[in-house]
């Protein structure tokens, strides 16, 4: 039996390049499935998604996924991508072990936790206080060149991984330390800051966009109390859940995050075609 993709729909093109197109599963001419492709949205029209990818019930199991993964690859090629990207449900560890067995690479993962019910209390030798606006400026500065080597270390080309970080800036911190709905606070230890939080609300909960301690005060718990405090402010905004990004290979990060009660919810893997 021979698995192919079969257009279903027309190829849809933008003058600047993007692409998409959906594509029926086919064993022998028959459908058993669908896959969704298209180039991204963010790092341009050399890396395509592959948006959705589904094997109807009696045909599983038999190795149509991996055919219609493949398929997909040399169409990604024919459109002259260098990249594939997927997004991974947790909850389709089948489709995880798949990806990575065509050789998908994790970058990062999203994890969130349902909120307590009281806000938790930070370490007696700790406060946190809303950020300054010089704290702001410095931070801004700073957290561009390292979101973006976050992306560069992990297989994006500079040029794609700053442009990457431009627009969430843009899309994200409109206005600055005065963009509705997000907070800024730094964690002091006596009178000296020893780390900064960012949250904001997306999507309906609040997500933890940027937090990080000062290194030479790494090792102390301080992660903790900002993960702690970050819980605390999206009570006050009235979300029951918090959610996060980790990239692959932060491992104290990681063992934080699930220490704190934090679940993978999708897993985010890339391949490069050429």
């Amino acid at each position: 039996m021979t698995t192919t993709l079969r257009p279903s729909g027309p190829l849809h093109e933008s003058t600047e390049g993007a692409k998409s197109r959906d594509f029926e599963v086919c064993v022998n001419s028959r459908p058993v499935g669908r896959i969704k492709l298209a180039t991204h949205d963010v790092f341009g029209p050399r890396v395509a998604s592959i948006l959705d990818l589904r094997i109807d019930a009696p045909d599983r199991r038999r190795g149509r996924a991996t055919v219609a993964a493949l398929a997909a690859e040399e169409v990604a090629r024919g459109w002259g991508c260098a990249r594939i990207e997927a997004g991974v449900p947790a909850t389709a560890p089948e489709a995880l072990a798949l990806a990575t067995a065509l050789g998908y690479v994790e970058r990062n993962r999203q994890m969130s936790k349902p909120l307590p019910l009281r806000p938790p209390e930070l370490p007696a030798d700790v406060r946190a206080r809303p950020m300054t606006e010089q704290e702001f400026a410095e931070w801004a500065e700073h957290s561009k060149d390292v979101y973006a080597q976050d992306w560069i270390d992990r297989g994006v080309p500079e040029a794609e991984a700053r442009a990457k970080v431009e627009a969430d800036q843009r899309n994200s911190l409109g206005e600055g330390l005065a963009t509705p709905g997000a907070r800024f606070s730094v964690l002091l230890q006596g009178d000296e800051v020893v780390g900064i939080l960012w949250v904001a609300e997306r999507r309906g909960e609040c997500f933890v966009y940027d937090i990080e301690v000062r290194e030479e005060h790494r090792g102390r718990g301080h992660g903790r109390s900002l993960m702690l405090h970050a819980e605390g402010q999206c009570l006050e905004a009235g979300k029951d859940r918090i959610g996060l990004n980790v990239f692959a290979g932060n491992t104290p990060a990681l063992r934080l995050y699930e220490s704190l009660g934090y679940e993978a919810r999708t897993y985010y893997l890339y391949k490069q075609l050429l």
